[in-house]
């Protein structure tokens, strides 16, 4: 009876984890309102609020459990769950640039700007956290790349960019990148 209770449990457990985290059926719909109601559409929400002639936005992270992050966002949409992968690639090019900018100045030169992968990302609107680095974070596995349009935007992970003199260190194939950046 105990081997099964544990069972369900772990069962329910990851289908919780699937559910929260999985963007990949956004319905998100600027053209039904109603759509964007979910917690999963507010980014979107945010990004209708923005002037029609606005590419690029900024936002400050809501979660009161993340007090010194900050969001950049491009204002267009794009279907389903906006995966960074599906940006055009001169877009994506200028969501980092307008993101490192955004950490110069809110942070200096210790910052990193993380994607979050498609299995535990919870809103919809493509968008990157900026926040100040956290050194424990770095591994041998990042890699470096020379120009803000080398850096990778893969189908199924996240993506840790951090802009070191030469360029930038790179990390991908994990889901989970900013807890890389300090809450």
């Amino acid at each position: 009876m105990f081997k099964q209770a544990v069972i369900v449990m772990a069962g329910l457990l990851s289908l919780a984890g699937v559910a929260a985290g999985d963007t990949s059926q956004c319905a998100c719909d600027v053209k039904k309102p109603e759509s964007l109601q979910g917690r999963e559409c507010s980014l979107c929400m945010e990004a209708e609020k923005q002037a029609p002639g606005v590419e690029y936005f900024v936002l400050k992270d809501t979660s009161p459990r993340k007090p010194n992050r900050w969001l950049v966002l491009p204002r267009a949409h794009t279907a389903g769950g906006h995966p960074l992968h599906e940006l055009p690639a001169a877009v994506r090019a200028d969501l980092w640039r307008k993101a490192m900018a955004v950490g110069a100045e809110k942070f200096g030169i210790e910052f990193a700007v993380a994607y979050n992968g498609p299995k535990v990302r919870t809103q919809c609107h493509t968008h990157v956290h900026v926040g100040r680095w956290i050194p424990a974070a770095a591994t041998e596995k990042f890699k470096l790349v020379k120009r803000v349009e080398d850096i990778p935007a893969p189908a199924d992970s996240g993506v840790l960019v951090r802009p070191v003199k030469g360029g930038y260190l790179v990390l991908t194939g994990e889901q989970i990148m900013e807890t890389a950046l300090v809450r």
